[in-house]
C-alpha cells in the first residue's frame, strides 16, 4: 500500500482538462475541487443552473481512468468558478490505437466531456465544503 500515492498521481497526473467558456462575462469566485459536484445528468442537478464552459479531458488510456478524469474536470471547473458538472461520455481509444501504440509508442488517449455549471442556490454547500484560503494555510 506505500505505492498508493503514487499510483493515485499518476492516475490523476496524466489527464490534462481544457476548457471552452461559454460566457466570458461572467465571471465568478473559484471554487475548491471538494465543492463541486458531480452529476450523471441535467435532471439530476435539481436546481436553476448555468452553464459555464464545456470541458474536455484526455489522457493516455494505460495511465488513466475515469474516476482520475472526473477529478482532473472537477479542478478545472472550480479554476472557472463552477461548483458542478454534468458528465458526459468518456470514449476509449480504438484497437488500432492500441496496437499502434504499442508497436510505435504513438499515442492512444482515453477522452472525457463534462459541462461545467453554476448554481447559485448552491453556495452554503460550497461555503462548508471549501475552507477560506487563510485557514486552510494554517492548519
Amino acid at each position: 500500500m506505500r505505492f498508493a500515492p503514487l499510483l493515485t498521481l499518476l492516475l490523476v497526473g496524466c489527464v490534462s482538462t481544457n476548457a471552452m467558456v461559454l460566457n466570458p462575462s461572467l465571471k465568478l469566485a473559484p471554487v475548491c475541487p471538494d465543492g463541486v459536484l458531480r452529476y450523471t445528468d441535467s435532471s439530476k442537478v435539481g436546481q436553476h443552473y448555468v452553464e459555464v464552459a464545456v470541458l474536455n479531458s484526455q489522457g493516455d488510456y494505460s495511465a488513466t481512468n475515469e474516476q482520475g478524469m472526473a477529478k482532473s474536470q472537477r479542478k478545472k471547473a472550480g479554476e472557472l468558478g463552477a461548483n458542478g458538472i454534468i458528465l458526459g461520455a468518456v470514449t476509449e481509444p480504438g484497437t488500432g490505437a492500441k496496437v499502434w501504440r504499442t508497436l510505435l509508442g504513438t499515442s492512444a488517449n482515453r477522452k472525457g466531456k463534462a459541462i461545467a455549471i453554476y448554481i447559485a442556490a448552491d453556495s452554503t454547500r460550497v461555503a462548508a465544503a471549501c475552507p477560506p484560503i487563510t485557514q486552510a494555510r494554517s492548519n
